[in-house]
């Protein structure tokens, strides 16, 4: 992938990168699983609204 000259510009790409470096680093991995059942736990719970309402 080409790197383009710039003036401290970064891609979005780029920040997301980072960003995602920097969480990592700071909270590691256990944080990634909490959300990530969060998630889960909301879909869960959308799904049964979504079935409770066609009802």
């Amino acid at each position: 992938m080409a790197k383009k000259e710039s003036k401290g510009e970064i891609s979005v790409r780029e920040a997301g990168r980072r960003g995602g470096t920097t969480t990592k680093e700071r909270h590691g991995p256990e944080f990634y699983r909490q959300i990530g059942h969060k998630g889960g736990q909301k879909v869960r719970e959308l799904i049964e609204r979504g079935k409770a309402s066609e009802k």
